[in-house]
């Protein structure tokens, strides 16, 4: 890292090699903040050259956050700088195409592992600094997918329905310590997530997605607002509204026609 420090503090963004997660570390770094950030790819580096050239310091973390070791190995780096975390974007997802039962389960549990367990982890570990010094942001990404049963999906959408209800309880939890909690409610969005989830053959992975420097942007703001939870997009607040009076029998035929496997054939 850089030897200066930021007046603003410190931000970190797991997931920040591309898409969402980049774009919210482009946020931090064009508001002063100084940066760790975090992905399970070499890219990270790649990341952390063009977000110095915003003038902050940047540490890029390879680490596997679906593994306790590697959110360890992210902590002990926070550690060892000897500074207090601001803000902590728990952006880390990943996502996993096709029929459950057609799934390699050692992927599907990856899954699990990225969305929930490792994201938990990270924010029991840091959101408990928070609580004592009684400061602090954390945003999570959840998904309007956390609203309806992801038919061809269903491992995904589970753990996002997970992330949207955490972040509330541990709103509520946290109400009266001085750390704030949102959660980002994307819906399909301009990013690598398609192709690494094997949904480009699909009917959303071939449909017209929101940009994420757009999306980002809503749910950091809404995060140094203090907002409980934000929806990107009026069709996406649309789509959320609609599921939420919706039987879940027929969200699953919905989700099936968008994410089955060859729906986006002409």
């Amino acid at each position: 890292m850089a030897d200066h420090e930021s007046d603003k503090g410190l931000a970190v963004v797991t997931g920040a090699s591309t898409g969402i997660g980049y774009e919210l570390a482009k946020c931090a770094a064009q508001d002063g903040y100084d940066l760790i950030i975090v992905a399970d790819e070499e890219r990270i580096n790649q990341a952390a050259a063009h977000l110095r050239e915003f003038g902050t310091s940047v540490d890029a973390v390879e680490a596997d956050l679906s593994t306790l070791e590697g959110v360890d190995r992210l902590v002990e780096r926070i550690a060892a700088g000897g500074r207090s975390v601001d803000l902590l974007m728990a952006n880390a997802g990943r996502g996993l195409g096709k029929g459950f039962l057609d799934q390699n389960f050692t992927e599907a549990r990856k899954v699990v592992d990225t969305n929930i367990t490792g994201t938990i982890y990270l924010i029991h570990k840091v959101g408990n600094q928070m609580r004592s010094r009684g400061e602090g942001r954390i945003l999570l990404t959840g998904s309007i997918a956390g609203f309806m049963p992801g038919s061809y999906q269903a491992i995904y959408n589970g753990t996002k329905a997970f992330i949207n209800s955490f972040s509330f309880a541990l709103r509520e939890e946290l109400k009266d310590s001085g750390v704030t909690v949102s959660c980002l409610m994307p819906g399909a969005t301009e990013t690598e997530f398609f192709r690494r989830a094997d949904l480009l053959d699909t009917s959303i992975g071939q449909a017209k997605k929101d940009d994420a420097g757009e999306v980002a942007r809503i749910g950091y703001d809404a995060m140094m607002d203090g907002e409980g939870d934000v929806v990107s997009g009026w069709k996406n607040k649309l789509q959320a509204a609609v599921a939420n009076v919706t039987p879940a029998s027929v969200l699953a035929h919905q989700h099936a026609n968008m994410t089955k496997p060859g729906s986006g054939a002409k």
